[in-house]
């Protein structure tokens, strides 16, 4: 690096007297406060990075104050990063000649502009044998930039390798370079190539001792089950199937399964299937290039979908326990048994890598892999097609009532998609159009019969479901059209009369994402939730009742990582992009249930954090019926409870019954039992006192009134 020199500009008296005047100068504060209200750049604690090309999209402020310093440097012009420093007055103008190119571009040269000085620095980094080097390229630019997916992609496979941990000793192309020698990885254009990690010493894995014997379907396989993937004909197959367990209960199911096993079942023949699982296989595997080879193996067999899932580790305590050693890239147990623990985005990551496909998290540390895309896009579809109720029969009509079984199909399509059917979409079209001359004037007597705003509302909910969809198709491209189902292509004509316009839509949809205002304003307003200052809490059943742009955001999280499987409250977060999911083991049966766990995931990188509340104080919920909707079974049971607390003052101060010892703290404090959802006075209250309490309650409910 050559040394500090003058840039060759130096400012006329008159100059810099006009300057220092100059009206457009703002104080460093407005500077903090316009660049943390920018869409678009990296904001670190002392300076804030844009690309050249979303210099427009700055607010207008900062673009009035890097404008001031460009006056000074003509050379600026050539730039590839602007750097606003939020300590003091001072612009830098940064130079990567290879920024498209390189995934890890190096500094080439710089200029610094001090904008009450008017001093011009330069450094030259062209012959530095340790220049800087950039990472996560897609933070400096606009999520409109050509190359904005290409750069993310690979920020997220490098954040799921764990390559960006301690940033601060990968800033230089040594440190980088150090860094990928140590994980093995090399990176080709921006593709990210893993080698095998050599095994640390030699041992005789049990691996058989890691195959649990289960007295129901597995998780992965009941998820699939779940989401439709079996159907009458459907074939199953298990790799690594352990003690027989799913394939057993599959079977009695009475679809055809059979699965091998190298210890339980190795004489059994590996044969390919529609469903094919891989279920916690990878993660006990200690040879790499094994467990590689299993993962493929796997998926020569899978004709329609590969399941595959492993043990995913959510804090250092998932990977180190009593008994157990490192070994390889993972440990081994005291059972003599090896545990490769991924984070939750490696695990995808790899199976990507190893496969080249885009897998899709169907919950935490669970993925399908489609032959088909069709299969794949309608698949992404329906995990955000809400549930809908075909609306009631609201008005007695005879011609109605006479064909009410020949016309509850075509209600049923309707309620599904959102529109009409063409006639080969339903099979009993025929039969409806020789009754009705067209399926149209049949869906005309339904309405006579129904309320037609209740069918409006459905179409909007379809429309909106499709929006949400699409604009988080942005994140891997959106697809073709050829590569959706003919009836999701329908869809979007009926719904939104061209995939051209649906696209747009999404793509404006996800824009708005970003703005946590509009999130916190959604948040505020939505009629479904606990609100809080920095928060919005819902039941899990409640999501797809939420405004979509809500809808979006918590899909941002799962898209990727997928739910934590057992969670039922969702958190969404307004002061920092984050998504939480809360399990509270006794939701519907406890009036005041208990937190037990909490994963965070964190929209900036994916980051997870996992957080155990196994105490003798953990947090607990109230307002229950907040949280959910009034078609919820539960609902007016929750509702009544709290109303009688609110009666008796019991929720007054939220912070003091945050957590289980106060609430109990709260109930002794008004001589207040519950049993059950039974509200009542300890027998051993004193008759002041009760007296007192009952009084507070008349003033209280006259107070409402």
């Amino acid at each position: 690096m050559k040394s500090l020199s003058i840039f060759p500009h130096t400012p006329t008296l008159s100059e810099h007297q006009q300057y220092l005047q100059d009206p457009v100068l703002p104080q460093m504060n407005e500077i903090a406060i316009a660049i943390q209200d920018s869409c678009v750049g990296k904001k670190l604690p002392e300076a804030f990075y844009v690309h050249v090309s979303a210099l427009s999209e700055l607010p207008p402020k900062l673009q009035e104050y890097e404008g001031s310093a460009r006056k000074v440097v003509p050379q600026a012009h050539g730039a590839t990063l602007v750097k606003f420093s939020v300590m003091e007055p001072k612009i830098s103008y940064l130079f990567y000649p290879s920024f498209d190119t390189d995934p890890h571009p190096a500094l080439k040269a710089s200029i610094q502009v001090d904008l009450i000085t008017f001093m011009v620095s330069y450094r030259d980094y062209s012959t530095s044998t340790n220049p800087p080097i950039l990472h996560r390229k897609e933070t400096f630019v606009s999520s409109t930039y050509p190359l904005y997916q290409q750069f993310a992609h690979l920020t997220q496979t490098e954040e799921a390798l764990g390559l960006l941990k301690k940033a601060n000793t990968i800033g230089t192309r040594k440190g980088w370079e150090e860094r990928l020698r140590a994980r093995h990885v090399e990176i080709h254009g921006h593709h990210v190539i893993q080698h095998e990690i050599p095994l640390a010493n030699t041992r005789q894995i049990e691996r058989h001792k890691a195959a649990i014997i289960r007295h129901d379907l597995s998780r992965p396989v009941r998820t699939a089950l779940e989401a439709g993937f079996f159907t009458p004909d459907t074939t199953f197959f298990d790799y690594g199937c352990g003690h027989g367990g799913d394939v057993a209960r599959i079977r009695q199911k009475g679809f055809t399964s059979s699965g091998w096993d190298p210890y339980y079942a190795p004489g059994s023949p590996q044969v390919p299937a529609d469903i094919v699982n891989l279920g916690y296989v990878i993660n006990v595997i200690e040879d790499p290039s094994e467990r590689r080879q299993a993962l493929i193996n796997a998926w020569k067999l899978a004709e329609k979908v590969l399941i595959v899932s492993a043990q995913v580790s959510l804090d250092e305590g998932d990977r180190r326990g009593k008994g157990t050693i490192a070994y390889g890239d993972g440990i081994v147990t005291a059972r003599n048994t090896f545990q490769k623990y991924f984070e939750p985005q490696e695990l995808k990551a790899y199976i990507d890598q190893v496969l080249g496909v885009d897998a899709i998290p169907g919950g935490l540390g669970i993925y399908f892999v489609f032959r088909d895309e069709i299969q794949a896009q309608s698949f992404r579809a329906s995990r955000f097609r809400s549930r809908m109720t075909t609306p009631r029969i609201r008005v007695k009509l005879k011609r109605f009532e006479n064909y009410r079984k020949l016309l509850t199909p075509l209600m049923e399509f309707v309620t599904e998609r959102g529109r009409l059917p063409k006639k080969e979409e339903l099979p009993e079209a025929a039969e409806i159009c020789a009754e009705f001359i067209s399926i149209k004037r049949a869906y005309d007597v339904i309405l006579q019969a129904t309320d037609p705003e209740e069918w409006e509302a459905i179409a909007r909910k379809r429309r909106q479901d499709m929006m949400v969809y699409l604009a988080l198709s942005h994140f891997d491209g959106i697809p073709k059209l050829k590569d959706l189902a003919p009836s999701v292509q329908m869809d979007i004509k009926v719904l939104f009369g061209s995939y051209k316009q649906a696209c747009l839509e999404a793509e404006g949809m996800l824009y708005s994402v970003g703005d946590l205002a509009s999130i916190a304003q959604c948040c505020q307003q939505s009629p479904i939730g606990k609100k809080s200052a920095n928060s919005l809490l819902v039941h899990i059943s409640a999501l797809e009742h939420l405004d979509p742009l809500l809808r979006l955001y918590e899909g941002c999280a799962s898209r990727t990582i997928g739910r934590m499987q057992e969670a039922n409250v969702i958190q969404i977060h307004t002061q920092s992009p984050k998504i939480s999911y809360l399990y509270y083991p006794d939701f519907d049966t406890d009036p005041h249930p208990a937190l037990l766990t909490k994963m965070t995931i964190d929209l900036q990188d994916l980051h997870v954090s996992y957080r155990d509340y196994d105490s003798d104080d953990p947090p607990v919920l109230h307002q229950k019926e907040s949280l959910v909707t009034r078609e919820y079974p539960l609902y007016e049971k929750f509702a009544r409870l709290t109303r009688q607390e609110q009666d008796w003052g019991l929720l007054d101060d939220e912070r003091q019954i945050k957590y289980r010892s106060g609430w109990l703290k709260c109930l002794a404090d008004n001589c207040a039992t519950l049993r059950g959802y039974q509200l009542s006075r300890r027998p051993d209250t004193d008759p002041y006192r009760l007296k007192v309490l009952r009084s507070q309650v008349r003033q209280r409910r006259q107070q409402l009134d």
